[in-house]
């Protein structure tokens, strides 16, 4: 089993597509635990991101990364058992959840929005990329109870803070909760954005949520 775990994060962060998809797939198939498996792809995607930021990477292997993961999230997450089948007694509230600008990282962000979904919260996915008008925007237009920001990349630090700040300057932070989450995050970034709590995994992320919205 480590020397899968090796193998299939060698093969993403060495962006070999096919081999990495193939294997994940065996792995799968073999029952492996679809959860680990996608933990196994965030520590791939920290090796993709630190590359990119040391000019080692570029652009088209970030996108080559977030297909390959989106690919290998495709087959995983059908198969997480949680005893409850997605979209059932939808009354836990609604979160709103982004990729910052600056970050096109979608991984981690898709697997923390099924895992809201499956635990029966409304999640209102509005992309990468994405500007701080839109996250204001979509506050106004489908009332939150949570906003989740999502980034990996560390310049995505600061892009988190001004979304914190757009937030508070638009009077739109009462009576709401902000949570970060992404490869590097941890209690100094939290105190940087200006966040309410920070995440450092899918269930950290629906974990906080139960606790501010409980059923």
């Amino acid at each position: 089993m480590a020397d899968q775990k090796s193998k299939l994060i060698q093969l993403i962060s060495n962006m070999e597509e096919e081999p990495a998809v193939s294997l994940a797939k065996e792995m799968l198939d073999s029952g492996y635990n679809p959860l680990t498996l996608l933990a196994h792809c965030r520590e791939a995607m920290e090796i993709v991101g630190k590359r990119y930021e040391k000019g080692e990477y570029f652009l088209p292997e970030l996108m080559l990364a977030g297909e390959m993961l989106s690919a290998i999230g495709n087959m995983a997450k059908p198969l997480i058992n949680t005893g409850e089948g997605p979209g059932q007694g939808k009354t836990a509230g609604t979160v709103l959840m982004g990729t910052v600008h600056g970050d096109l990282h979608d991984i981690g962000k898709n697997i923390v929005t099924f895992m809201l979904d499956i635990n029966g919260f409304s999640v209102v996915d509005i992309g990468i990329d994405v500007p701080v008008d839109t996250f204001i925007d979509n506050i106004k237009e489908h009332n939150p109870q949570v906003i989740a920001l999502s980034g990996f990349l560390t310049l995505a630090f600061d892009s988190m803070k001004e979304t914190v700040e757009a937030i508070e300057a638009a009077g739109l932070r009462q009576g709401r909760k902000i949570m970060i989450g992404g490869g590097q995050v941890d209690e100094s970034i939290r105190l940087h954005t200006g966040a309410d709590a920070f995440g450092l995994n899918a269930m950290d992320a629906v974990n906080l949520c139960k606790g501010w919205l409980p059923a």
